[in-house]
């Protein structure tokens, strides 16, 4: 009997759970509320991000330099006046038009610009090319000042005023185009302690065309080894190699320059061009003035 009413109590409860789980329809989904458009003078502009700025601007390259200034000038060895057995004193001219010379008007860096800048900033002594009785002079005897120098470099004009009836002289634009040329001076000098036959460069100038005397003046001279302090941390552009490292020091030390000669000491103190009028015979005798000094060369040793 007792076992009877268990299963009848357990049949029910089965029943009662079955009927707890029926399924259900599910409920449908709200609607979402509909919101009104805000008025065209509220809406408001989308707030931009600002983009973050670079603290280093990035590296334009793998080889971009525009200064070499840790470049260390390689000194000369010393030469003494008693060491000194044969010297000739030579002067040239590098034109700027010749291909192999164009490295020192490049618009990224001239040789012009560096000098001036140089002597603006009282870094390096501007000689006077001319003395005191107007002849030509090259020995380094009459510093020129800094504005002295630069307007011997530019030229002036002479501008004037018609409501006051001044005039007034103004230092023209700067124009590296008007200097195509460098004149060099330089003693080739045999040392007999170190038995070597070599070029030593003593002043370079830039020169300009006068117009009126039809001719390439220097404008200033300047002391060569009191230069190379400052050609050598100033960076050459080199046409062949973009990451090339030649300084303006370089390019004179190693000879990597195209020139001519136009005089060499002498006991009249001429040029080649006091002498020689025709253009293709003084080309002629440039030549030979060089060949005569490494014949010098060549004459000294005996194998």
């Amino acid at each position: 009997m007792k076992r009877t009413l268990s299963i009848a109590i357990l049949v029910l409860l089965t029943a009662f759970a079955f009927a707890q789980k029926k399924p259900t329809k599910l409920a449908p989904k709200k609607a979402a509320p509909v919101v009104a458009a805000p008025a065209a003078d509220t809406v408001k502009a989308p707030v931009k991000t600002a983009k973050k700025k670079l603290k280093v601007p990035p590296k334009d390259g793998f080889y971009a330099r525009k200064d070499i200034d840790s470049t260390e000038m390689v000194p000369l060895a010393d030469v003494r006046e008693e060491d000194v057995f044969y010297a000739k004193r030579i002067w040239r001219e590098i034109d700027l038009r010749d291909t192999v010379n164009s490295a020192l008007k490049s618009p990224k860096s001239r040789l012009i610009d560096v000098l001036i800048a140089a002597i603006k900033k009282d870094e390096l002594t501007a000689y006077s090319p001319i003395d005191s009785a107007l002849n030509e002079d090259d020995a380094f005897l009459n510093p020129m000042s800094a504005d002295s120098a630069a307007k011997s470099a530019l030229g002036t004009a002479e501008v004037s005023n018609n409501k006051t009836g001044t005039v007034t002289t103004v230092v023209n634009d700067f124009n590296p185009e008007l200097f195509l040329k460098f004149r060099i001076k330089e003693d080739w000098i045999f040392d007999t302690k170190r038995s070597i036959f070599e070029p030593r460069i003593v002043g370079i100038a830039p020169l300009k065309y006068n117009e009126v005397s039809k001719q390439w003046q220097p404008v200033f001279w300047v002391y060569y080894p009191e230069a190379r302090e400052i050609l050598t941390k100033k960076r050459l552009i080199n046409t062949n190699n973009d990451a090339s490292s030649l300084s303006f020091d370089d390019f004179f030390i190693r000879r990597l320059f195209s020139s001519y000669i136009v005089k060499e000491s002498n006991p009249g103190d001429n040029k080649i061009r006091d002498i020689i009028s025709d253009p293709r015979e003084r080309l002629y005798e440039s030549e030979r003035i060089k060949k005569s000094v490494l014949d010098y060369e060549q004459g000294l040793w005996e194998y």
